[in-house]
């Protein structure tokens, strides 16, 4: 499969799949969310594919949405959020395990693609945040799974701040599931892969699809329409200048 910004290998009964768009720190463009679903697909219709392991190229994982170019009419609003968001939850009831090597940044939509699969392994180098409210919006997928996984106290503090959190703190707090040293990130990941896929397939899937049974139902359509009307806001719009001329914003509440 010839995929201009999303790399995939076929290995030992492993998919590998590379978001391959350092120039942007992998940012989540709608090609790379297109092409993430192709090469998800075609693992899931591959047979001797047992399961993915989903990684970054150069220092992120990837750093967030790729907000240039955005459109504030509402038809456009409304269907860039039902796209992330369907795009997000995927993984949740995707029948194969899907583990996230996160090799750096995971930032915002970069964070949220990583806890939409099942485990996450981290290299020493990674770093996790949710920093939409810097830029006037609220993180719409992580806004009803982070609290799930590490606590309410935790999510609030992390998507109120929008501080970046080491690998180390990601361990502590419940975030992920490993830390281990940058260059042993692929061994690792793949490891973990094929201990998974050498248990009974059948088993591995009614196990996940079991504990993901309560999983993207009413919330999902909460946080679209909740998030689709913050992006009408005056802030949305001067916090998304601010960031793209890399200058402070001035928020107003309006």
């Amino acid at each position: 499969m010839d995929l201009k910004v999303v790399l995939y290998e076929k290995r030992d009964g492993i998919a590998i799949v590379t978001m391959n768009y350092p120039q942007r720190l992998n940012a989540l463009s709608d090609q790379l969310r297109n092409d993430l679903m192709m090469a998800y697909e075609e693992a899931l219709n591959d047979k001797e594919i047992g399961a993915v392991v989903l990684t970054g190229t150069d220092r992120a994982f990837c750093a967030g949405a790729d907000i240039s170019g955005f459109k504030f009419d509402t038809p456009s609003i409304r269907k860039f959020m039902r796209g992330v968001m369907h795009f997000l939850a995927y993984l949740e009831k995707y029948p194969k395990p899907v583990i996230s090597a996160v090799n750096g940044l995971a930032l915002g939509g970069g964070l949220e693609i990583a806890i939409s699969s099942d485990i996450i392994i981290a290299s020493e180098k990674a770093r996790f945040g949710v920093p939409e409210a810097a830029i006037g919006l609220a993180p719409g997928f992580a806004i009803i799974r982070l609290h799930q996984i590490v606590g309410r106290a935790k999510s609030k503090e992390l998507a109120m701040t929008c501080d970046q959190i080491s690998a180390d703190e990601a361990l502590r707090i419940g975030l992920i599931n490993r830390v281990v040293p940058h260059e042993d990130l692929m061994d690792a990941s793949m490891e973990m892969a094929k201990k998974i896929i050498s248990k009974a397939p059948l088993a591995i899937e009614l196990i996940k699809s079991s504990v993901n049974r309560d999983l993207h139902g009413e919330e999902l359509t909460y946080a679209m329409d909740a998030m689709s009307g913050l992006f009408k806001t005056d802030d949305v719009k001067e916090g998304m200048d601010a960031f793209l001329n890399k200058r402070k914003p001035v928020f107003k509440g309006l």
